[in-house]
């Protein structure tokens, strides 16, 4: 029932458009596999071949250094109303963080975030729908504010701070590069 294409179509990219949520996976070339769950107005659809992704400060920061170790990134999409479907896009992907030259041209693209740790560019080289029979029915109610009122209280130098203690380092021990002088790491 899977079925194969090269690039977003106008049908993909308004199955996309829909959906309240998302998943990242990524894996280093050994150890850990990770997959994130994603929300928010935090993607955007450059061309059919390409996104781009924000990525909000979190507890680890795995997808940052997996991307930095080798590029590989799958997003998963699932219908959790109407018609069933899973819709999955493969590729490669960088990271760009604060202090990378493109950081301005890809903020301009979303809403002022506080808590944005980076931007995740995407090059989709294979997009696979599938049945989704087993995804069940939810209903979406509303965002969380929890990261809101976290990055409030922490503000601007908190952000750093917490970057510097807990996302300059995977589970695996991999740079994450986050912060630009690696002295600091």
């Amino acid at each position: 029932m899977a079925r194969r294409y090269p690039q977003l179509s106008d049908e993909h990219i308004e199955f996309i458009a829909h959906q309240k949520l998302y998943f990242v996976g990524t894996a280093a070339n050994g150890g850990t596999v990770n997959v994130s769950p994603k929300g928010y107005d935090s993607l955007k659809i450059i061309s059919p071949n390409k996104i781009v992704w924000l990525n909000f400060t979190g507890s680890g920061n795995e997808t940052a250094a997996h991307l930095a170790e080798n590029g590989r990134m799958t997003i998963m999409f699932c219908a959790f109303d109407g018609n069933p479907k899973i819709l999955r896009l493969y590729g490669t992907a960088r990271a760009i963080h604060p202090h990378d030259t493109e950081w301005d041209e890809l903020a301009s693209l979303f809403e002022l975030q506080e808590g944005a740790r980076q931007y995740v560019e995407f090059e989709i080289e294979l997009v696979q729908t599938s049945c989704g029979f087993g995804v069940p029915f939810y209903e979406f109610q509303e965002e969380r504010d929890n990261m809101d009122k976290w990055i409030n209280a922490k503000g601007e130098q908190g952000i750093k701070d917490y970057w510097r203690d807990k996302n300059q380092v995977s589970l695996d021990g991999l740079a994450t590069h986050i912060l630009e002088d690696e002295k600091e790491f």
